[in-house]
């Protein structure tokens, strides 16, 4: 599968997941089934997971195991053609500081994260483009360590949990939206479009793909936090009416923020709500977090938003409410 813009472009052959969690684990077992050498960074108990059982995948009652080269120290690991990041937001700032040795001239780097990406204004938004977000990327190093020229987004349609480090289990959804941050259809961006359904993932290759991410985000910047400090599954809080218009409203203040930077959403919050509910009861990743003792990704979810709100002045009292509640919650339990 050829990586680069022209005849001579190399392979994606030699893959590395900097986040084996679960999201990470789910794409690399694929993409290791596909024939790609894959290797990990990982540490602690799933470095350790990793030496004596392999990655492994459980969708449904299959389970498969692939080998994989795993280190705590990505120099071990060498230049790679495909670097997917699948770490939550917080930990972004620490792979920045080590991702350097993976990345070559012609390295893609796939970021496979929730929220707003600190490459949100790359190629896009013509009053904002260059704009930083001091929320996700505070002092510019996340930018300067990962240039823009190697990013393609990548937004995650699907439901994965760890069973156990390093042990990945699918609850539902397959679907990946990948896309440069210009919207180019790339040769590259193709090329890995092609390995990734090769891999057997359903892909679409989007010609925006900030609205992806913000679409994402609208849905789950409220339910995320609120299920964090509740401990309520979706179902629940999506059932409960004053609950419910409360999150409308959030929603109703992010929408506005999107149409002003050139991504208008044509739903109302009833309309995300209803996708919502049709997917049952269940946890989101920031309630998992919360019960796992995990720092949580508020800034990028949330936080960001409210920065937004100042940047194209849409006033966001609903989303400050949100914020100050959720991050006080985290604080006090030391996740934050």
């Amino acid at each position: 599968m050829p990586a680069g813009d022209g005849p001579e472009a190399n392979l994606i052959n030699k893959v590395c997941i900097y986040g084996a969690g679960a999201i990470g684990g789910w794409m690399g077992v694929k993409l290791a089934q596909a024939g790609c050498a894959l290797s990990l960074v990982a540490r602690g108990g799933t470095l350790a997971a990793l030496q004596q059982h392999d990655l492994r995948l459980q969708t449904g009652d299959v389970i498969a195991s692939v080998k994989v080269k795993a280190s705590a120290d990505p120099a071990a690991l060498g230049v790679q053609d495909l670097v997917i990041i699948a770490v939550k937001a917080p930990a972004l700032a620490e792979v920045a500081n080590a991702i350097a040795p993976l990345i070559g001239p012609d390295t893609i780097v796939l970021t496979a994260m929730n929220g707003v990406p600190w490459w949100f204004f790359e190629g896009f938004g013509a009053q904002y483009a260059g704009t930083r977000l001091k929320a996700v990327d505070p002092d510019g190093a996340i930018a300067a360590a990962i240039p823009s020229r190697h990013i393609i987004g990548c937004v995650v349609h699907a439901s994965c949990s760890l069973n156990s480090p390093a042990f990945v289990k699918n609850h539902f959804g397959n679907k990946l939206i990948i896309g440069e941050p210009s919207g180019e259809k790339s040769a590259r961006v193709l090329a890995l479009a092609a390995l990734l359904e090769h891999s057997g993932h359903e892909v679409a290759v989007s010609e925006q793909i900030q609205k992806d991410s913000w679409y994402k985000l609208w849905g789950n910047m409220t339910v995320n936090p609120i299920s964090a400090f509740t401990g309520a599954t979706t179902d629940l809080i999506l059932g409960d009416p004053l609950v419910r218009d409360f999150i409308s409203k959030v929603m109703l203040e992010a929408k506005e923020i999107g149409a002003r930077i050139g991504i208008p959403i044509d739903q109302q919050p009833e309309d995300r709500h209803a996708v919502t509910l049709k997917l049952g009861a269940f946890k989101t990743s920031m309630l998992q977090d919360v019960e796992s003792g995990k720092e949580v990704e508020l800034d990028a979810l949330v936080t960001v938003v409210k920065e937004l709100g100042e940047l194209t002045q849409v006033p966001t009292p609903f989303t400050d409410a949100l914020l100050g509640l959720s991050r006080l919650h985290a604080r006090v339990r030391g996740l934050y």
